[in-house]
C-alpha cells in the first residue's frame, strides 16, 4: 500500500483510572467517548485494497468481508483510521433494545471461509471510527487530536455500517454515558487529550470502566502452565453462580503471584474431590467432558467449564473439582450474557455466606439503552 503510514501499526492504548476526569480550568482539556466492546481495528485503505489490523497488528479482513465492503463505500480512497469492529443484536423481547454482542462477534474468527461468509450475511458487523491517522498523502498522527477530529467530522460517517463515534467535552454528559450506555453493551468511557498527538502502542488515553463485586461459589481450579509435580501451582479458580437450582460456570480468577499460586494449592487440598468417588459423580460440573453439555455451548442455558472451542486450540481444559463449600468475593466490570466478560479479581473469602445463596439475582442490572440511538441504522439495531 502506498500510504503515508504503512502497516503494521499498533494502536494507541488507554490506562485505567477510577473516575471520569474533570475539564481543566484552562487549556484544551478532554474529549470523552463511549468505550466500545468489540475488536480494535486500524483500517488501511488504498482504492479497493483494504486491510483491517487487530490491536496486535494482525490482519483481520478475511473475517469481516462485509466491513471491507462497507469501508470501500464509506471511507476516502486513501486513508488510515482507528476504530472498533462491533456486532449488534436485537433484544430478545419485543420491548428490549438492541445491544452489542461480543460472543457473536468472536465467532467470526474462524478458519472456514464458508462459515465466515454465512455469519457476515446473517449477523453483519459494523465499524465505529474514532480517529483519523492519515488522509491522502498527509500523516496526521503528529497533529493535535482536535485537528484529527475535525477531519473525522468532515468524512460524514453516519452509517449504516461505518459510523463516527459519539463524543462530548462535557464531563457531566460523559458520566451519564458511563451509567446509561452499559445497557447497550458498551464497556465504559474513554477520555483523550484534545492537544495530544497519536502515540502508537502507548497508554496515552484514559479508560473508566465499571467496578463491581459479587459473591461466587468456588467449584474447581486449573493448574498453572508452569506447574510441576514437584511444585504444583494453581493457575485459575473456577467460579459459579446458581440459577434455577443449577451451578453455572461464570468465569475465572487468575491474577496471582507464583508464591500465592503455591499457597492456594495447599489451602485447597482438603476440598479436592477424588476422581471416581461418589462426590465426583455428584459434583455440579461432573459432565464437563460431555460435548453436548459443556462449556459456553451447553444446552438449555447451562454453562460448564471444559469444552474445547476455537479459542482453546486443543489446550488442556481439564480441572480439579472441589467440594462446593467456599464462597469468594470477586471484582468484575460487566457481564456478557451469563458470564463475566473479563477475568474476575479475587477480593476475599466469605465464610459467612452459604454457597446456595450465590445466585445471579445479586448482580446489578444495567439500565437499558437502545444501541440504535448510538449507531442509527446499523445491522442488528432494528
Amino acid at each position: 500500500m502506498d500510504l503515508p503510514i504503512a502497516p503494521p501499526l499498533r494502536p494507541m492504548l488507554a490506562r485505567s483510572v477510577p473516575d471520569v476526569p474533570d475539564q481543566p480550568d484552562d487549556g484544551p482539556g478532554w474529549v470523552y467517548e463511549p468505550k466500545w466492546d468489540g475488536f480494535r481495528a486500524v483500517v488501511f485503505r488504498e482504492g479497493d485494497e483494504v486491510r483491517l489490523d487487530s490491536r496486535n497488528a494482525r490482519p483481520m479482513q478475511r473475517y469481516f468481508p462485509e466491513v471491507v465492503d462497507a469501508v470501500r463505500g464509506a471511507l476516502p480512497a486513501r486513508c488510515v483510521v482507528d476504530g472498533e469492529i462491533v456486532v449488534a443484536r436485537p433484544g430478545d423481547a419485543a420491548d428490549e433494545p438492541a445491544r452489542l454482542d461480543f460472543d457473536t462477534l468472536s465467532q467470526r474468527i474462524h478458519p472456514a471461509e464458508t462459515r465466515v461468509r454465512r455469519l457476515a450475511a446473517e449477523v453483519p458487523a459494523s465499524l465505529v471510527v474514532f480517529d483519523v491517522l492519515a488522509l491522502d498523502d498527509d500523516d496526521l498522527t503528529a497533529r493535535p487530536l482536535a485537528e484529527r477530529l475535525a477531519v473525522l467530522d468532515s468524512l460524514g460517517l453516519t452509517g449504516p455500517q461505518v459510523h463516527a463515534t459519539p463524543r462530548t467535552q462535557d464531563a457531566a454528559v460523559a458520566r451519564r454515558w458511563f451509567e446509561a450506555f452499559e445497557g447497550a453493551g458498551l464497556d465504559g468511557v474513554v477520555a483523550k487529550r484534545l492537544d495530544g498527538p497519536y502515540e502508537p502502542n502507548k497508554r496515552s488515553m484514559l479508560k473508566i470502566k465499571h467496578a463491581r463485586t459479587a459473591d461466587v461459589v468456588l467449584a474447581g481450579y486449573r493448574l498453572h502452565k508452569t506447574s510441576t509435580p514437584e511444585r504444583p501451582l494453581v493457575g485459575s479458580l473456577l467460579l459459579g453462580l446458581h440459577r434455577d437450582g443449577d451451578l453455572q460456570f461464570v468465569g475465572v480468577a487468575s491474577a496471582f503471584s507464583a508464591a500465592r499460586r503455591a499457597e492456594l494449592y495447599d489451602e485447597l487440598a482438603d476440598l479436592v474431590v477424588e476422581p471416581g468417588s461418589a462426590a465426583a459423580s455428584e459434583h455440579p460440573w461432573a459432565g464437563w467432558q460431555d460435548p453436548a453439555g459443556a462449556g459456553a455451548a451447553a444446552g438449555a442455558g447451562e454453562r460448564r467449564p471444559g469444552a474445547q472451542s476455537r479459542w482453546s486450540a486443543g489446550k488442556d481444559l481439564s480441572f480439579t473439582p472441589l467440594r462446593v463449600e467456599q464462597v469468594l468475593e470477586v471484582g468484575y466490570d460487566h457481564m456478557e450474557g451469563a458470564r463475566f466478560r473479563h477475568t474476575a479479581q479475587l477480593k476475599r473469602r466469605r465464610p459467612d455466606r452459604d454457597p446456595a445463596s450465590c445466585t445471579y439475582d445479586q448482580l446489578e442490572e444495567p439500565v437499558g439503552y437502545d444501541l440504535g440511538e448510538l449507531l442509527p441504522g446499523a445491522p442488528g439495531t432494528t
